[in-house]
């Protein structure tokens, strides 16, 4: 075989493989608490901020802390490397990225889910029918 065919079949497996590696690492699932503390990869972890608890961010450590209940009504502290997310008082649902560690919930990345300004109030519009 030509060099150039070698290196270019090289070059093209060399690419599948580290793609393939990419997409999943960037595949997250969707768990609650109890499989999150189960598992030992990164997932993904929807509930619901719960604002009756502690929530605070430490400067020392740059860490956001705060308490989310999940859909089994399991609530379980997670501590966010970061600021407070942007709009977080707001959230009417909450997405914690990260992994269950030393008893609580170690997340990389905080999503908020914020209601829409465009969203229109159902009861009224069935008043008006």
């Amino acid at each position: 075989m030509k060099p150039k065919v070698v290196i270019g079949l090289a070059v093209i497996v060399v690419g599948i493989v580290l793609g393939s590696v990419s997409f999943l690492e960037s595949n997250v699932e969707y768990v609650d608490f109890a499989a999150a503390q189960k598992s030992h990869k990164k997932v993904q972890v929807k509930g619901e901020w719960m604002k009756d608890h502690e929530s605070r961010f430490d400067p020392d450590k740059a860490q956001f802390v705060f308490y989310l209940k999940d859909d089994n009504n399991r609530v379980e502290k997670v501590i966010l490397e970061g600021a407070k997310p942007n709009n977080f008082e707001l959230a009417t649902s909450v997405v914690a990225k990260g992994t269950y560690k030393e008893g609580y919930f170690h997340a990389t990345d905080v999503l908020t889910k914020c209601p829409s300004k465009y969203e229109g109030d159902a009861e009224a519009v069935k008043k008006s029918l």
